[in-house]
């Protein structure tokens, strides 16, 4: 590495912390905006992992015009942290463009791809483009048919991004349901570190984003690659080993207010997992649905495998007790009311993603009625027991 190309990296290293430390001063601050948004510039996908419920084959990409206009409206809630996912987000044709508008508005702009796209071409252009953090999660060493993101396919990419990338790169590799060979996450873990990435490890969630429980050599696995990485933000230690031992989690989640998933068709989900409710269109999401979300108990969130909304979650555990259930929009819906927190070993019942409210229905009573303000705009919002204020 030339001594240019050292001193670059390592101005933007600087530059990354010094927003990072911003981001969580701001948070800390107040509670009134986003912390980390993740949006869907499409949906479709060059892969087709078995385990993945995130991707389709034929979907177009939102247009650039309109994927302008949801980094906009994000930046004007606050939001600290926009990451652009998928699908495959190599697919968007303007992608460039879009991390571009993210970093005009001072935003951290991330990325989680499958690498398959990237060439020494592609990674410098962004660079150029203002990319400054880079998830590629390898879930084998060779492919199988329940993955082809194996080491084998990526080694190639991986060594392109340690002689060219100016962002950061983290590299996940996955236990649990589905993948065939445990031994193969403790490789690509020390395979990272020796390029000089940093080093995750994420459980495989079922179809709701639901805890599966590791079995013994998996979980020695899981606690030797997690002793591989620094402690820091991103790294929630007490909420990944209670998932390593199949216990739940009582945590306060914000999704729907301090993280937002919005996806390509607009809508505002509580996750990739969750995709379904609220399900309210971006341009119709106000202040008071992110207040009543922050005050709102998850009946997913002891059993969720969500990294992202639990990393989120840390800057406010310590307040904003949840007192409320997650209720519908409608006018006529159901009042919130007291909920207490599960206890230790509770198994909450869980909603399927991607479906109608009916689905959910068995959890909330009205909660089918959830998407109401997406057919009837006008609708009023109830009054909420917490506060009571009105558009």
């Amino acid at each position: 590495m030339t001594p240019r190309k050292w001193l670059r990296r390592k101005a933007k290293f600087l530059q990354r912390r010094y927003k990072d430390l911003r981001m969580i001063a701001k948070g800390l601050a107040s509670t009134d905006h986003p912390i980390l948004a993740h949006i869907i510039p499409i949906r479709r996908c060059n892969l087709s992992c078995s385990y993945c419920n995130e991707f389709d084959d034929h979907s177009k990409p939102v247009s650039t015009e309109e994927m302008f206009r949801r980094v906009d409206w994000l930046a004007s809630l606050g939001t600290s942290i926009v990451t652009i996912s998928g699908g495959e987000p190599l697919l968007h044709p303007e992608l460039d463009a879009i991390i571009k508008r993210i970093r005009s508005h001072g935003m951290i702009t991330g990325m989680i791809t499958n690498g398959y796209l990237l060439t020494a071409k592609r990674i410098e252009e962004l660079n150029r483009a203002g990319l400054e953090y880079l998830q590629i999660s390898i879930d084998n060493v060779r492919p199988d048919d329940v993955s082809k993101k194996s080491l084998k396919v990526l080694d190639a990419k991986l060594r392109l991004l340690a002689e060219h990338a100016e962002f950061h790169v983290n590299i996940n590799s996955v236990l649990g349901s589905g993948i065939r060979n445990p031994e193969d996450a403790l490789s690509v873990a020390h395979h990272a570190v020796e390029l000089g990435f940093t080093s995750t490890v994420g459980i495989i969630h079922d179809g709701a984003g639901q805890l599966r429980p590791l079995g013994p050599r998996e979980q020695e696995i899981f606690r030797e690659i997690m002793s591989m990485g620094k402690r820091s933000f991103s790294r929630v230690h007490h909420f990944q080993r209670n998932i390593s031992r199949g216990l739940p989690n009582n945590w306060r989640c914000r999704a729907g207010s301090r993280y937002l998933y919005i996806c390509e068709d607009g809508l505002v989900h509580y996750c990739s997992q969750q995709r379904g409710y609220p399900g309210i269109p971006y341009t119709q999401y106000t202040a008071d649905d992110r207040r009543r979300e922050y005050y709102t108990q998850k009946p997913c969130a002891p059993l969720c495998t969500v990294s992202c909304v639990q990393q989120v979650a840390v800057l406010d555990f310590w307040r904003g007790p949840q007192t409320l259930e997650p209720v519908p929009s409608a006018a006529d819906g159901p009042q919130p009311v007291v909920s207490p927190l599960p206890a230790p070993d509770a198994r909450l019942p869980i909603y399927q993603p991607g479906t109608t409210q009916a689905s959910f229905a068995s959890l909330v009573p009205g909660a089918a009625e959830g998407q109401a303000r997406a057919a009837t705009a006008s609708a009023p919002e109830p009054t909420l027991t917490s506060f009571r204020t009105r558009r």
